[in-house]
């Protein structure tokens, strides 16, 4: 499965999500639904993985942990805030160069409309 369908399914389930429930719960509470859901497709996914970095052949431990990989293929990072800033969207693309993966998602739920809390990051894609 691509980069593009896997963030079909994950854009679907978190419409279904946001039209459920809405804006104002924790971030927490979305990704442990999101996960629920996630699991009913079948499709592979690791969930608050830590991913080690590697400077100069040294590693450093663990450099940062993921809301959610689907399909060792994109990257979801969720939030619940007022306002997403630009560190969001460059900490999400620090994500995908730091794993050599092509997408990421940076999804807002507590919008209005879920749409407009929607982004896409690409590394090469």
């Amino acid at each position: 499965m691509t980069e593009n369908e896997l963030a079909k399914i994950a854009v679907d389930c978190c419409f279904k999500i946001h039209s459920q429930y809405g804006p104002g719960l924790f971030e927490s509470v979305y990704e442990e639904i999101f996960c629920y859901e996630w699991q009913k497709t079948g499709i592979g996914f690791k969930r608050q993985q830590g991913v080690r970095l590697i400077h100069e052949g040294i590693d450093m431990g663990i450099g940062f942990i993921p809301d959610v990989v689907i399909g060792n293929k994109v990257i979801l990072e969720f939030k619940s805030i007022e306002a997403l800033a630009d560190v969001h969207y460059k900490q999400v693309l620090t994500y995908l160069k730091l794993t050599d993966l092509k997408l990421g998602l940076l999804i807002n739920f507590n919008v209005p409309l879920i749409k407009n809390g929607m982004h896409r990051i690409v590394n090469n894609l």
